[in-house]
């Protein structure tokens, strides 16, 4: 005697279907509402989507390809064991359409299409800063439009 037909047997009110390994489909539940549910927020269309790594900046190494310079990018990363920021260096090609850079200039690298298989980046010069000159207390009184105590006889 199997043991499906011994426990039939004993209980006549067990469910078959289950002894005997068919199922019910069981219905889909529905999902939860909540009256504290909050609306989905929608994206526009006309938003142009968010790349990371846009803009890179580092110093001009090699420069005797045509349209082509080679900038090196340091940034500052924790080492690994000993937590300590160290400098790490990576090159990149960069296009440079009129040559215009030399060994040494310091340039902003703007992420584009692939012009080959290694330029990825656009080498473009960085805007100037605001530099001041030695002659600060020259500066200053100008700026403030009163003589300074240094200059009163």
């Amino acid at each position: 005697m199997s043991l499906t037909a011994s426990l039939l047997h004993l209980s006549p009110k067990l469910s078959t279907q289950f002894l005997h390994g068919s199922s019910t489909p069981l219905s889909p539940l529905s999902k939860p509402t909540s009256s504290l549910s909050f609306p989905t927020l929608q994206r526009h269309s006309f938003l142009p989507p968010v790349r990371a790594l846009k803009y890179l900046q580092g110093r001009v190494v090699c420069s005797t390809s045509d349209k082509t310079v080679a900038v090196e990018v340091t940034r500052l990363a924790p080492h690994p064991k000993y937590k300590r920021r160290v400098r790490k260096k990576k090159k990149y090609q960069a296009h440079d359409p009129e040559n215009q850079f030399q060994v040494g200039d310091v340039v902003q690298l703007e992420k584009s299409r692939p012009i080959s298989k290694t330029k990825t980046f656009i080498a473009v010069p960085l805007p100037a800063k605001n530099v001041k000159s030695k002659s600060g207390e020259e500066d200053a009184s100008k700026e403030l439009g009163i003589p300074l105590e240094s200059q009163q006889v």
